[in-house]
């Protein structure tokens, strides 16, 4: 995936299940076990995190 672009897969899935969401996009970091947490806790607070991760990744890096 290019970097900056966002993948309707992960958006759909941050909404659905939100710690795949979260791995399709940043892998199994300390990002996908906080929601993984979040979402064991409740599901809304997984979801709104993982949406935060997704739409988050769409910012273009800044090159040197």
């Amino acid at each position: 995936m290019a970097t900056g672009s966002l993948s309707v897969g992960a958006f759909v899935a941050a909404i659905l299940l939100p710690p795949l969401g979260v791995y399709l996009v940043r892998g199994l970091g300390a990002s996908f076990w906080i929601n993984v947490l979040l979402t064991l806790i409740a599901w809304v607070p997984g979801v709104i995190h993982a949406l935060i991760v997704v739409l988050a990744n769409r910012r273009p890096a800044l090159s040197a």
